[in-house]
């Protein structure tokens, strides 16, 4: 499921880049897309400002298809303080942009898959495919606004894998 999990994070990466260019982040001295995988970052007490974080959570698989299909879990959290020229006034205005781009970057629910354990990345032979978001109410905690949105990622497993 890795391959589906790297192929789904790089394709949101890419749409988010083209959908707001200004929206990014300052990871390990690298200016880059604003969207990171928890699981693949030191870890930290409070998630980011404007900037999605994708968790991975549960795992199952159908093996009573002619090819095993696997399908991950995957929380799409994000939150703002709004912004300092208006003195966080407009956070739900921000956080509403940011529910406009995930739902942006989310379609088409579908994407080539990859194996980027290879230098440089390979074709797979299959697809990876999700289901549409399913959003939690805002959450305000003090100066911030946050929310988050589950999502089905479904891929079936190629040989090697």
């Amino acid at each position: 499921m890795q391959n589906a999990k790297d192929s789904f994070y790089m394709a949101l990466r890419t749409r988010l880049a083209a959908v707001n260019p200004s929206r990014t982040t300052l990871l390990r001295g690298a200016v880059r897309p604003g969207i990171l995988v928890e699981e693949a970052e030191a870890p930290f007490a409070q998630l980011p400002n404007d900037v999605f974080v994708l968790r991975w959570l549960a795992l199952g698989a159908d093996l009573n298809l002619d090819s095993t299909m696997a399908a991950a879990e995957c929380e799409i959290l994000y939150q703002t303080c709004g912004t300092q020229s208006f003195g966080g006034l407009d956070r739900g205005r921000a956080l509403s942009q940011m529910d406009e781009e995930l739902l942006a970057i989310l379609q088409p629910f579908t994407t080539l898959k990859y194996n980027y354990a290879a230098q440089p990345p390979a074709a797979m032979l299959t697809q990876v495919f999700w289901d549409e978001p399913a959003f939690t109410p805002i959450v305000p905690q003090r100066d911030r606004l946050s929310r988050s949105a589950k999502v089905l990622v479904y891929s079936y497993q190629e040989q090697g894998e």
